[in-house]
């Protein structure tokens, strides 16, 4: 069973109401995020504001962090209420479709989204919802960000190898193009499983680069994945 906590060097995380509990996805998207000369920054579906509060840490932004499900929402407000960040965060009920606003467009979208589009789903319904894409597709997700982005922003996004290059095919209809792809594996001789993606309204070549988080056995952890992470992780 998943703590009810998860301790970080700055701050706590606490998940006994949200849905999905702080995962390595949520770090790695918070700790490789995009941050230089950001001002406004949305997170999209941010469950216990995870990734909301590492940005915090990391840059001056304001930011803006929207999440549908009550229980994870208000799992948000309390986290974002105890962190030193506080004033700079400001959570939202409400879905992607429905979220509008009347300031300036944001510089940096970011978002760990459902993903699974055809997979046996989970008899909890909230966690089905959270990890499918029932409540939010892809197009949705897309449609939101070209309406939200600022035109020399930056849409992040981490997702599973097969559902991601899915995504960078349909985010060319929608004038989005992946000019970065991090590449993410648990042991040097795995398979790619997850893909960190970048995307701007130009269309370049994109870089690529790779993240293997493990040298062979458990918990012996690569130099790359302790750089990323060791403004977070205690163990570091």
């Amino acid at each position: 069973m998943a703590n009810n906590y998860f301790i970080f060097k700055q701050f706590i995380i606490k998940q006994e109401r949200a849905a999905f509990k702080v995962g390595t996805d949520g770090v790695l998207l918070g700790a490789s995020a995009h941050v230089s000369g950001v001002k406004r920054i949305l997170d999209i579906g941010s469950g216990t504001g995870l990734i909301a509060i590492m940005l915090a840490q990391r840059c001056n932004a304001e930011i803006v962090a929207i999440e549908p499900d009550r229980n994870s929402y208000l799992q948000a407000v309390q986290n974002v209420k105890h962190c030193r960040w506080r004033n700079r965060i400001k959570v939202e009920n409400t879905d992607l479709q429905n979220y509008f606003t009347d300031q300036k467009k944001f510089d940096l979208i970011v978002t760990n989204p459902p993903y699974f589009n055809e997979s046996l789903k989970n008899p909890d319904p909230l966690k089905s919802s959270t990890r499918h894409n029932d409540a939010l597709s892809s197009v949705e997700i897309l449609q939101g960000v070209t309406r939200l982005l600022e035109d020399d922003g930056h849409f992040q996004m981490i997702m599973p190898y097969a559902e991601g290059t899915v995504f960078i095919a349909e985010a060319i209809n929608f004038g989005l193009f992946c000019n970065s792809l991090l590449k993410i594996r648990a042991l040097p001789t795995a398979d790619v499983r997850r893909l960190i993606m970048t995307f701007i309204r130009e269309r370049i070549n994109a870089s690529e680069s790779f993240l293997t988080i493990e040298h062979g056995k458990r918990h012996e952890f690569t130099e790359e994945y302790i750089n990323l992470t060791k403004d977070f992780y205690l163990r570091f």
